[in-house]
């Protein structure tokens, strides 16, 4: 898969949002290294969008640092600008781990107990409630009741 094309308003857009980016890999004096190359990936792959500092002063050899890492990457040279690279590409999507055993966690609540003097600041505290737990209009945490059975449909299903 060859390098991302972009149209000009695209690459005009993805210059303005690396304008304030710092450069997050550096390229030295041994040049465009596999290590390099893997660092570029793994940046593109968190970020999308990265800057990437070249040391050396042939601007020739950063144009052509900058095409390979765009075609061995899959990723769109945006801008070269004095020894800075900028390169985009869109960030894959997560996949979310799903567990069907997990249950949820406990849940965090703030209680707010207003003062019967009208001056004083409310009392905040942060309840834990766990799964088997409900919280009060009172803001206390009690165990939850067991549901009750019907007798009628108790009766009925047992005759």
């Amino acid at each position: 898969m060859p390098q991302i094309t972009l149209t000009p308003a695209e690459r005009a857009q993805h210059r303005g949002a690396a304008h304030h980016l710092e450069p997050v890999v550096m390229i030295g004096a041994d040049g465009l290294t596999d290590a390099v190359k893997a660092e570029v990936d793994a940046a593109l792959t968190a970020h999308g969008l990265i800057k990437v500092r070249v040391l050396g002063d042939d601007r020739a050899q950063r144009e052509a640092w900058l095409q390979t890492l765009a075609d061995e990457l899959h990723a769109a040279p945006v801008q070269h600008i004095g020894k800075l690279l900028v390169l985009w590409r869109p960030i894959p999507p997560k996949a979310k781990r799903v567990d069907e055993d997990r249950k949820p966690g406990p849940r965090e609540y703030k209680v707010v107990k207003y003062s019967a003097k009208g001056g004083q600041r409310p009392e905040i505290k942060t309840v834990k409630v766990l799964g088997n737990q409900r919280l009060t209009p009172g803001g206390l945490v009690k165990k939850a009741k067991r549901r009750q059975k019907s007798a009628k449909k108790s009766a009925s299903a047992a005759g």
